[in-house]
């Protein structure tokens, strides 16, 4: 019976109940007897108590549907609200799940979109970096080398200077360029790609090991792409604000799962305040939903941060990224 009705009902019984205690042969005396008062009493709390316990198990439902309404975040997909109640109720929340169902599937399918596109215009940008800016550069250290060669002693030690500066300048092209387009990931893989990355992060003021399981299965390029991107968003983060002064970037098997874990010393994250998720931390959240990954960022024991990505090892790893392409 609809919640309507059944509050009606109930409350049409007390009505006709207290009706006919008002038309039948009970009387109150004038003054009110101290038995009568009390009998009036207990039968006005029995009738509000029974009108509370009705309301609240048949609102209950909406209070829970409420709560999921004010957590409900799309980039943390959550247990459903339990279809309970009857009639109008149990509609309602059947037709928020499936709202939440659609609104997920159309985020995921508009974040594998953007991630290719965001994909697609790296890899454009890291070909002109290598073809454009780094061969420029490339040949002007030639010339500038020429000329030095030529060139009267006075000046020999400032055009070497020139060169230094410019030789740094295509190292820091050529490096922005590889985290631009992982084409070691490509050429050898993802764990190859995740010690490399590891070394190139690691310099005087940071350390980053890596602890790479061998003999993980493989999980197809999109998932290793993800993996690849989450790391690099985690040791990126590592390196320009916690101030740590070690970072462990470890990758495992973990029953149906491959896991990977960035945990670093620095001054870690809680997640409110000051420390609220940027857009690092929310693109990694999107790449996780891509391939049906869950993702956790968050303090560790004894300080720091830890990022955690758990991606199942199933054969549906590419099925949202090759829709979007």
């Amino acid at each position: 019976m609809p919640l309507f009705w059944r509050i009606s009902l109930f409350n049409s019984v007390v009505l006709i109940a207290a009706t006919a205690l008002l038309l039948g042969p009970v009387t109150v005396s004038t003054p009110v007897l101290l038995t009568e008062a009390a009998i009036l009493t207990v039968g006005l709390v029995v009738i509000l108590v029974a009108n509370v316990v009705l309301l609240r198990i048949g609102l209950g439902p909406l209070r829970q549907l409420a709560r999921a309404m004010t957590t409900t975040d799309l980039l943390r997909p959550r247990v459903r609200p339990k279809v309970d109640g009857d009639g109008e109720i149990a509609e309602l929340i059947t037709t928020f799940n499936t709202m939440l169902d659609r609104l997920e599937a159309e985020r995921a399918l508009s974040a594998a979109r953007t991630l290719s596109a965001q994909e697609s215009e790296r890899h454009r940008v890291a070909q002109e970096l290598y073809d454009e800016v780094g061969q420029t550069l490339a040949a002007v250290l030639l010339d500038l080398k020429r000329v030095a060669d030529q060139a009267p002693d006075e000046v020999r030690e400032q055009l070497a200077q020139v060169q230094e500066t410019t030789r740094a300048s295509l190292d820091e092209i050529r490096r922005i360029a590889r985290r631009l387009l992982p084409g070691v990931l490509e050429e050898l893989g993802l764990s190859s790609a995740l010690r490399s990355l590891s070394d190139e992060f690691t310099g005087p003021s940071l350390t980053v090991r890596h602890d790479i399981a061998s003999g993980l299965p493989a999980l197809g390029d999109n998932a290793d792409l993800v993996l690849y991107r989450v790391a690099q968003e985690g040791l990126t983060n590592a390196a320009r604000h916690s101030g740590a002064r070690l970072v462990v970037l470890t990758l495992r098997r973990a029953g149906d799962a491959v896991e990977l874990r960035v945990r670093d010393d620095g001054r870690g994250f809680d997640g409110s305040g000051d420390t609220a998720e940027g857009a690092g931390i929310r693109g990694m959240r999107e790449r996780a939903l891509l391939i049906g990954a869950d993702l956790a960022v968050g303090p560790v024991r004894g300080g720091g941060t830890e990022v955690r990505l758990t991606v199942p090892v199933t054969d549906r790893i590419d099925r949202v990224a090759d829709r979007a392409g």
